[in-house]
């Protein structure tokens, strides 16, 4: 898995398009760094700039584009609706793959002392790189924002985490963390800007401040945890917004902020105009949405393309720009390796590479992919049977038992890699030294622990053919005749490959030296082939005495 961190600056020029134009292309210049997004800003002055890399480039590329930034940004020209405190208003490290909370931390602290140090900018720390609570979320260290900043930057409560406590009326001051994919989420309503500040209240977690009937002034905390929300009107587009921040949306999901401004809305007689998303968004959160809309409508959806039109659709994300999932989603912007290069291969490579002159892959990668291909072709029995007219008393039996068949065939192509991994890492440890009583104990461990490693791959391949026992047998019974041979061969590509993975676990269980270790696998392993064989004799029995007209 490649090393990936995000970076999101906002920067207080989102007018002057030859500034933003500067900053990124000062990103694009640097190393290892995709540009993957220029959200302009007009309308509140703040462009959005987000781009990738591993924790080493990052870094620099952020600094670049801060000290560009500097050097082209006025703040005492500047005015916007958005909260901001300087030039290079908040830089934001957000692990995205193979890098920890704890790195995107170091990586902010790295940031900030070299702008500090450097550039002479006041640099503070939020988030999840901010150790004191009372200046840890960026609402707390904007408050009085750039024009309060000079007054407040010289309280020792208030002393920035890097550079000098000192006032730059140029630049302002910076903050930077690392904290959770933030997604910038507005929605559109048909009202005025204080109607949409009211639904804003409403949502936020921070809520709104109200009045006893004795005049005590308290807190009323808002619906959502994780949210930020303001409401302002949008002239160009003659409607007005609620601009929303998701800090956290496996905590408070899009699609939930979304239903209850629409309910809020009603509530005030006003119109919702479908939402919009600044920047990017993980594929999580899309699907999550498509999961909520197909849940709630008893909706039949599994390709991946669909669930993400869906979504789209009922959140009304092209409103006001096209949403071009290629160009929004953070996962089918960036150029990853594939998970698993043997199964990404074409058919007739992995063919080729099997009947080379090497020991992977092999019989374990074989035996995952006939597995997977069996799942593959019970599922399309389902689908080819599925929303047919003839077939529509079936339905709820297709709905039920093809999208375990698509889970499973889904897991055994991730199979068809791991097998071949796993025995990489054994290799590793034969290559160990040995010269020393120490380095052959350690090389011995490494060894056995390879091998177990080895062994519980080929046996997971097993684990999930046993699962596809039942949802094929169930298809097997109703579904479109014509399809009877397609079952059958599903039926003895799962079999082959239940005992393809047998063969290797018993192979490689002949080198573990683990006695319990090795006799539970026997048993176990000998218990789903056993399983294998006589529900494969089953299913073929099942199809031979259905009739031509069943």
């Amino acid at each position: 898995m490649k090393r990936l961190v995000e970076c999101v600056p906002n920067f207080s020029e989102g007018r002057d398009r030859s500034v933003i134009d500067a900053i990124a292309e000062r990103i694009r210049s640097s190393p290892g760094v995709p540009l993957l997004d220029v959200a302009p800003g007009a309308s509140d002055n703040r462009p959005e700039v987000t781009f990738v890399g591993d924790p080493e480039h990052v870094v620099e590329a952020a600094f670049r584009a801060a000290a560009t930034a500097y050097r082209l940004i006025d703040m005492r020209q500047h005015h916007g609706e958005h909260p901001r405190l300087g030039a290079v208003d908040v830089v934001p490290f957000v692990p995205v793959s193979g890098v920890t909370m704890a790195e995107c931390v170091a990586l902010a602290g790295q940031f900030g002392e070299r702008v500090g140090r450097e550039l002479g900018i006041p640099v503070y720390l939020y988030e999840e790189a901010q150790p004191l609570a009372y200046r840890k979320e960026l609402r707390q260290i904007r408050q009085g924002e750039y024009e309060g900043l000079a007054e407040r930057i010289t309280q020792a409560d208030w002393a920035p985490d890097y550079g000098p406590a000192e006032f730059v009326p140029r630049s302002g001051a910076t903050v930077t963390g690392a904290r959770f994919f933030l997604i910038a989420y507005n929605v559109n309503i048909l009202g005025t800007g204080n109607q949409a500040h009211r639904l804003a209240l409403d949502i936020r977690e921070q809520g709104r401040t109200v009045t006893d009937p004795d005049g005590t002034e308290r807190q009323q905390p808002g619906r959502f945890r994780a949210v930020k929300a303001i409401g302002w009107e949008l002239a160009q587009y003659g409607l007005a917004q609620v601009s929303v921040s998701l800090d956290n949306y496996r905590v408070t999901p899009m699609h939930a902020v979304y239903e209850a401004i629409r309910e809020g809305a009603r509530a005030l007689k006003v119109g919702v105009a479908g939402s919009e998303i600044v920047g990017l968004v993980p594929r999580e959160a899309v699907l999550m949405a498509a999961d909520h809309y197909i849940e709630q409508e008893h909706l039949f959806i599994l390709d991946e393309r669909q669930k993400i039109r869906l979504a789209v659709d009922r959140l009304g994300l092209s409103s006001l720009h096209p949403f071009k999932p290629e160009e929004k989603i953070i996962e089918y912007l960036i150029e990853q390796e594939p998970e698993g290069p043997l199964a990404s291969m074409s058919v007739r490579d992995f063919v080729a590479a099997v009947g080379a002159r090497t020991s992977a892959p092999g019989g374990g990668s074989v035996s995952a992919l006939m597995g997977a291909l069996g799942a593959a072709l019970g599922a399309m029995v389902g689908w080819l049977t599925y929303g047919r007219r003839k077939f529509e008393h079936l339905d709820e039996v297709m709905r039920t038992n093809i999208p375990p068949l698509v889970e499973i065939q889904k897991e055994l192509l991730l199979a068809v890699d791991q097998g071949t991994e796993a025995f990489e890492d054994y290799l590793k440890a034969l290559a160990l030294p040995k010269e020393t009583e120490e380095e052959r104990a350690a090389r011995q461990d490494a060894m056995q622990a390879g091998l177990k490693q080895a062994t519980m791959v080929p046996f997971r391949t097993m684990e999930l053919v046993a699962r596809a026992w039942e949802p094929l047998r169930e298809l097997a019974r109703p579904g479109q005749y014509s399809s009877r041979s397609d079952v059958e061969v599903g039926a003895t590509a799962l079999e082959a490959a239940a005992y393809g993975a047998h063969r290797n676990v018993a192979i490689n269980l002949a080198g573990i030296r683990d006695e319990a270790f090795v006799r539970e696998l026997q048993e176990r392993s000998a218990t789903l082939l056993a399983r294998a064989k006589e529900l494969a004799r089953s299913i073929a029995d099942t199809v031979e005495a259905r009739s031509g007209d069943a």
